[in-house]
């Protein structure tokens, strides 16, 4: 996906039901931004990356994640 500016200072971070209780593979994403998903590495949520993902492709992941 080209580099775009996203305002995800307002953004509600969610955790996945997947990650683990113990601090380790978390994967956070924020919804509600029109036709794009971020998401994050909560365990370095201030200062690591996000990754963005058309709203489509995210969903065909998760799709096929939960085959």
């Amino acid at each position: 996906m080209a580099s775009t500016a996203f305002d995800l200072s307002t953004a509600r971070w969610r955790k996945s039901s997947y990650s683990n209780g113990d601090g380790g593979d978390c994967v956070e994403v924020a919804p509600g931004l029109p036709d794009v998903v971020p998401v994050r590495d909560s365990k370095q949520a201030e200062e690591g990356p996000v990754l963005f993902f058309k709203a489509a492709t995210w969903t065909s992941f998760l799709t096929s994640f939960k085959r």
